[in-house]
């Protein structure tokens, strides 16, 4: 177990959120998620025959977008296989509105237009979040490997460098994989130039 030990404690309510990438074959990509919420006891709900049961889910939500290499949106495909009320699935034809839009710098404002209050399902926007981030998982790995076959001096810095603790350009990780984007004190030609200021200060 990655944590601690806890102290006894009961187990209420799980949540599991599942996306996956796939190149297809036209060239697009489609990105997936599915978001389950399960309770560990029974209770009352009058719009599933009475009751939900212990592990039956209270939410199954799914979406789909198809998205070219822009991070374009081509396609969206959004279901509710289970929620509280039956009157949620309703909403999903809604979410192909983002067709047309691109996932990137704005998304979670885009979410929030469209999807905000009654606009939209929450569980559903949610999901939108983690399949964002799996579409640049999906598109970037591959992008990556491609680059890695190359000589290290020869890769393009990537995009997401300066966007977490290991990829800042001053890094060792940057400076071995991507040398071109290094900006450590060290990098090269900074260390030839340095006697020559050295002498001269």
């Amino acid at each position: 177990m990655p944590l601690s030990a806890p102290v006894s404690r009961q187990l209420l309510h799980r949540r599991i959120v599942h996306c996956a990438g796939y190149r297809r074959e036209d060239g697009l990509w489609d990105i997936e998620g599915q978001l389950v919420d399960t309770k560990a006891y029974s209770f009352p709900n009058e719009d599933r025959g009475g009751a939900i049961q212990a592990g039956e889910p209270l939410h199954e939500m799914w979406i789909r977008l198809t998205v070219d290499d822009q991070f374009q949106i081509r396609d969206v495909e959004a279901r509710t296989d289970a929620a509280p009320f039956g009157l949620c699935p309703a909403i999903t034809s809604r979410y192909r509105q983002l067709i047309g839009a691109r996932v990137g710098p704005g998304w979670s404002l885009k979410l929030k237009e469209l999807f905000t209050g009654v606009q939209g399902c929450t569980h559903m926007t949610e999901l939108l979040g983690p399949v964002a981030t799996t579409l640049f998982q999906t598109v970037y790995g591959q992008r990556y490997d491609e680059e890695d076959a190359k000589p290290a001096a020869d890769r393009a810095p990537p995009p997401v460098l300066n966007t977490c603790h290991a990829l800042a350009s001053d890094s060792p990780v940057v400076k071995k994989r991507w040398p071109r984007g290094y900006s450590g004190p060290d990098r090269e030609g900074e260390g030839r130039l340095q006697p020559l200021l050295d002498a001269i200060t």
